[in-house]
């Protein structure tokens, strides 16, 4: 949570003169509803819910619940951290004029010594020989300050936010498309690139790279589940860079199992393979969920390339890494690795080997952990179903399987990693199959544009 507005520093969430023209918006400030103004600086200012939430100190999940429809303000105190934070006029929400609608008096103390730095001193100097008098002490604890605040500003005041919206996108979608998240971390990367341009601490360099190596994954990530592995790639590059100028070890491996998921995902699993094992050395002997996800990753990518062994070898790697981690380490987050993730990756690498009994029960339990909103991963977890059904011998039933799963899908999601994993099951099913009705209804749901 973002510190309160001092009543002359501008806001991040400021509300512009033409928006607030508005009619609809006026008229919805009056009953004192939120939601369409929320929706508006979120939808065409492109501002993410983590600023408006930190502009008006709430969580960045209440400002998008508030956004849609699914909460409302009735508190005065939210209110009026929501007009200054928007800086709305109190009259518009029938409040008293607020602190920052009128031009703030300079009476600092540096004001009233004077900008020059050498007639500041010299006046210092005077006020001092004069004794301890009420403006020499001003004068001498502006003197302070002044040193106080050049030596903070060696790290951004906004790094702590930053650190804050990275961890509240590591939570994941939560039943977003994918690409309005995408925009949310590309404006909070953007802002980190404009702030190492900076003259910063050697702590606050090594912090804000650590972040931006943290949202650079991310991006990477949800571009592979957009299905743009070229982009991907290059984000998960640029995530690499910075977290190695970071040095953070365990980090840099997640990155790398996390890259080894784009070609794993799209038909070059020699190569997802050599990137996982470059995360299982960057990962080292740690406890940690990047070790246990290189090793998961690595189980996959030998399965599709048909090393049983390595594949096997990756799999209880992965189990004995898993069943040890600390509690931190099983977060239910892009960067932890909780029981739930651990079926899903030994889902598909059971499911590749043939080994169905035990695919379908690492299934039927990812299942039971994954939440309703995790979109993706449910639909992915019904395709691996669905692929069992064909290496048992139920072809028909693996293709009605697949296109269920499709079809509930939203339209943002049938494209990307859930329509590539789709194809691969028809492209296994034998030609001579190809012509039967439930194979011929899962290759026109494939045909059809989302």
């Amino acid at each position: 949570m973002g510190l309160p507005q001092a009543s002359g520093e501008p806001s991040p969430a400021e509300l512009t003169r033409p928006l607030l023209s508005r009619s609809a918006v006026r008229a919805a400030l009056q009953r004192r509803d939120f939601s369409p103004l929320f929706a508006l600086v979120h939808e065409e200012g492109g501002l993410s819910y983590y600023r408006i939430s930190e502009a008006c100190e709430m969580k960045a999940e209440r400002a998008g619940k508030i956004a849609r429809g699914e909460a409302t303000v009735t508190a005065l105190e939210t209110i009026e951290r929501i007009a200054d934070g928007m800086r709305i006029p109190g009259s518009l929400l029938g409040l008293a004029a607020r602190a920052w609608e009128e031009p703030a008096q300079d009476s600092s103390p540096a004001h009233e010594f004077g900008d020059d730095p050498m007639k500041r001193r010299e006046l210092l100097r005077g006020a001092l020989a004069a004794g301890l008098t009420g403006k020499a002490m001003i004068g001498l604890a502006d003197t302070r300050n002044h040193f106080e605040r050049s030596l903070a500003s060696t790290a951004p005041a906004n790094l702590p936010d930053l650190e804050s919206a990275a961890e509240t996108y590591s939570y994941g979608y939560a039943g977003r498309a994918p690409a309005d998240l995408l925009g949310e971390l590309a404006a909070d990367f953007d802002e980190i690139g404009d702030l190492l341009t900076r003259p910063l601490s050697t702590t606050a360099r090594t912090r804000l790279c650590r972040v931006a190596g943290q949202m650079a994954g991310m991006t990477a990530v949800v571009l592979h589940d957009l299905g743009d592995r070229r982009e991907a790639r290059n984000w998960f590059h640029t995530a690499g860079q910075a977290a190695t100028e970071s040095g953070d070890r365990s980090l840099r491996a997640w990155i790398y199992a996390r890259e080894a998921m784009v070609p794993l995902n799209f038909g070059a699993p020699r190569q997802a393979a050599e990137l996982a094992e470059n995360a299982r050395r960057a990962a080292g002997t740690a406890q940690t969920a990047s070790a246990a996800l290189a090793a998961s990753v690595a189980a996959r990518a030998h399965a599709l390339a048909g090393d049983r062994e390595g594949a096997r070898q990756a799999l209880t790697e992965a189990e004995k890494l898993s069943d040890s981690l600390p509690a931190a380490e099983r977060a239910d987050t892009w960067f932890g690795l909780p029981e739930q993730k651990q079926h899903v990756h030994r889902s598909h690498a059971l499911t590749i080997l043939g080994k169905t009994k035990e695919a379908r029960q690492s299934q039927t339990r990812a299942l039971e952990l994954t939440a309703p909103t995790s979109t993706m991963t449910r639909g992915l977890l019904r395709i691996d179903a669905a692929v069992c059904e064909h290496r048992d011998g139920d072809t028909a039933q693996a293709c009605r399987m697949a296109v269920a799963a499709l079809h509930d899908l939203p339209t943002g999601w049938r494209t990307g990693l859930t329509r590539t994993r789709a194809v691969d099951l028809y492209r296994s099913i034998p030609a001579q199959y190809h012509r039967e009705p439930a194979a011929r209804e899962l290759r026109d749901v494939l045909a059809a544009r989302p």
